[in-house]
């Protein structure tokens, strides 16, 4: 099924300075996983369903930076590098023309705050660090219209600390089954995807759109979902960790998963709401669970495999969105986790796929899969791998991976340009959106 996008009209609230020309230079276990799903609202799995959000502690190492987000100082703001022009800037051009360095890794970041609502240090972290994305985690039953009231003073926060004004991006997790962040008045229950994928796909994009709906009405604009994943078998299913055990896959052949994938997506794209295919290139054939493990390994997948087919044909359709797994793949970067893999990203996604959106991380901040790398390093190994957005679940963790990126691009003109263009992006996705 083909996947269409609803575009509107750009409506930048652009600062008038940029009118003016200077301005514009612009493996197999024998059963399921024994962990209960966690705490964490990350997502390459299930989130515990209490509906007191709490944010969890740092899963950071020692050696990543420790700044308090309750002691966050707004850095001094520092020009930033300004990209080739081109013949005739678009307005995203121009937008990123304005911006210091400062907003523009605001900008490439998405920050996790409870979906009860954002406590005063994360809000402290948003503004000082002028982060432009966030994604509402945990469990909230306080239904569309309280959540409409969280997202609307996460987002006065976020346009209060902007010099340079930009719609916000605010994501969640609504796949359904037991990945569903957002419940209560106003909310479907969504089913399992693997009840979805059973259902005809005029059905399935029907009901997406629903539920696009009900997120739309609560300010949402993102879906981290769907799930492009194919868990090869039924029999395969409960001893893979992350996906299977929780019934999280549309199917077990490639073809289900990518019709349903499609369905879903543009129900979404509908009601307004970005879809997001994840987890690239796929996370149906591992045991273990990287929110909950260190050295997860995908041994089967390779470069041309034809379990990519959800994922490219999300592409082909015009999907805007692609989260890359944490996993290792033995046959295509052995040496090199997802989102610190050019191969994945550059590679295969860029220049194999030709997908020219945006490239999101999975949680970088409390899966396990991380824990050998400072926060700082996490962060700029995945933009010089040619991450776009990366996602962090704990505010706290924030401030540390925004100053060692600012650091790098001020002292590292190509690393500038990496940031420069993964902005660029950003901001054309929320051109084409807003």
């Amino acid at each position: 099924m083909n996947t269409t996008h609803v575009q509107t009209t750009g409506r930048y609230k652009v600062l008038p300075l940029l009118l003016l020309p200077a301005m514009i230079l612009a493996g197999c276990t024998s059963g399921p996983p024994p962990e209960a799903p966690s705490g964490s609202a990350t997502t390459s799995g299930p989130a515990a369903s209490n509906t007191t959000a709490v944010p969890p502690a740092s899963s950071a190492p020692a050696s990543a930076p420790a700044q308090s987000a309750t002691q966050s100082q707004k850095p001094s703001r520092t020009p930033a590098t300004q990209p080739t022009p081109s013949a005739q800037p678009s307005t995203a051009e121009k937008t990123l023309a304005s911006m210091t360095l400062e907003e523009r890794i605001g900008q490439v970041l998405m920050v996790g705050i409870p979906a009860t609502g954002s406590t005063a240090a994360d809000r402290s972290t948003i503004a000082s660090h002028e982060l432009g994305n966030v994604f509402l985690k945990g469990r909230s039953s306080a239904g569309t219209a309280g959540t409409a009231e969280v997202v609307k003073r996460v987002e006065a926060t976020i346009s209060g600390a902007l010099e340079t004004e930009v719609e916000a991006f605010v994501a969640t997790d609504q796949e359904g089954g037991y990945v569903q962040v957002l419940k209560g008045s106003g909310f479907s229950t969504l089913p399992t995807a693997l009840t979805q994928g059973s259902w005809d796909a005029a059905t399935l994009r029907d009901r997406a759109t629903t539920w696009g709906n009900e997120l739309a009405k609560a300010g949402i604009n993102v879906n981290l979902a769907p799930v492009a994943d194919t868990v090869p078998s039924a029999a395969f299913a409960p001893s893979n960790g992350p996906i299977g055990y929780w019934k999280r896959e549309f199917g077990y052949d490639t073809g289900t998963v990518s019709a349903a994938t499609q369905a879903f997506s543009a129900g979404m794209l509908a009601a307004g709401v970005d879809p997001v295919i994840k987890h690239f290139p796929g996370l149906g054939r591992v045991t273990k669970n990287t929110d909950t493990a260190k050295n997860v390994t995908d041994t089967k997948t390779t470069r041309n495999d034809p379990y990519l087919k959800p994922f490219a044909d999300g592409i082909a359709a015009g999907n805007d969105w692609v989260m890359v797994s944490n996993a290792y793949y033995s046959k295509i970067d052995a040496k090199n986790i997802a989102p610190f893999s050019s191969t994945i990203m550059r590679s295969m996604l860029r220049d194999d796929l030709g997908f020219e959106g945006i490239i999101i991380s999975d949680d970088m901040c409390a899966a396990a899969q991380l824990g050998p790398w400072a926060g700082g390093t996490r962060a700029q190994r995945f933009f010089e791998a040619g991450g776009t957005m990366l996602l962090c679940v704990d505010a706290v963790d924030v401030p540390g991976m925004a100053e060692a990126l600012r650091s790098k691009a001020t002292s590292d003109p190509e690393f500038a340009e990496t940031i420069n263009d993964a902005a660029l992006r950003v901001l054309e996705v929320k051109e084409k959106k807003f």
